[in-house]
């Protein structure tokens, strides 16, 4: 673990997090003056939950605090080009967010610094890349939470590390170890990243190799082992490949020189110091009643500082 950090380390992909609770829990659920506070009071169960069922020694709420890097968009314009706001007008680019999620953001983010939850965000950085980091750096178990499949990268059964998968809601989670990921994709963690950049996501807005799919995949990571395995193949009159597979290969290399940095996430990035101990009490327990008044937090809060007071 790092550094003066003992037990489990537990990331969270916060605004993956929040996504889902704001579609999990119904907008009815409003602060005292009618604002919607479905995902603030739906996250701060989740929390709840997380923190009763697998006890973790520090916690870190991970922050987008850029969704779409320049450095990624230099490298393939189209990433994430479809999520962009079509209002937006200046840089930096504006993720498009549900109308009644955006206001919610500012609260969750006081919230968790009332409480003491570390919060990090860094300039330059997904919430993706704060996680593989902190990953990296870690010499004891790692738990990482989030609803996005990209970073099954990180799974390592040999250093402890396996990703909490919310797969209903916020209520039921996939425990994705390297058993699960060579049953569902054939690949181990390390895997995973090629396996994704091979076969695209649309929802990131990678292209991914025309004509191979997850399954072919998969078949060409078995045979050759990983995707410079696989391009040294193409290279090789000799190796295993059909005419279509070594085609398609061949026409994708500008696409594969560049993807493995889009796709993989970062492990250096520059973390601040924070203190990540889970909090036994509120930080500023003045700022959190004023927003307990204000938002109406209630019962999700008040069972969230029960547990993390038990």
């Amino acid at each position: 673990m790092m550094r003066g950090v003992t037990g489990r380390l537990m990331l969270l992909d916060t605004a993956s997090l929040y996504f889902r609770a704001y579609f999990g829990v119904p907008d009815s659920v409003r602060a005292p003056d009618g604002t919607p506070v479905n995902a603030v009071r739906g996250l701060l169960d989740f929390i709840d939950r997380l923190v009763r069922d697998h006890r973790p020694g520090h916690l870190v709420a991970c922050m987008d605090a850029d969704w779409r890097p320049h450095w990624r968009v230099e490298l393939i314009p189209s990433y994430k080009a479809h999520r962009v706001a079509e209002e937006q007008t200046a840089a930096p680019d504006v993720e498009e967010v549900p109308d009644t999620l955006s206001p919610q953001v500012p609260v969750i983010e006081a919230v968790l610094d009332a409480l003491g939850i570390a919060r990090v965000g860094v300039p330059g950085y997904e919430a993706d890349d704060v996680i593989g980091t902190y990953t990296a750096r870690a010499t004891g178990p790692v738990d990482i939470v989030t609803g996005d499949r990209d970073l099954y990268q990180l799974v390592d059964d040999a250093r402890g590390v396996r990703v909490l998968y919310p797969i209903k809601g916020v209520g039921s989670l996939q425990l994705t170890d390297e058993a699960v990921l060579r049953e569902k994709y054939g690949v181990d963690g390390r895997g995973y990243a090629d396996l994704a950049l091979l076969r695209g996501d649309p929802s990131d807005g990678l292209p991914g190799v025309a004509g191979i799919g997850e399954k072919t995949a998969a078949k060409l990571l078995a045979e050759f082992g990983d995707l410079d395995g696989i391009l040294a193949a193409v290279d090789d009159p000799g190796a295993k490949l059909t005419p279509s597979q070594r085609k398609r290969l061949t026409e994708a290399r500008p696409y594969l020189a560049v993807a493995p940095k889009v796709v993989r996430v970062a492990d250096d990035v520059p973390l601040p110091e924070v203190g990540t101990a889970l909090p036994r009490a509120p930080r500023d327990p003045e700022a959190l009643a004023a927003l307990t008044a204000r938002w109406g937090l209630g019962g999700s809060l008040e069972r969230l500082l029960a547990t993390l007071a038990s």
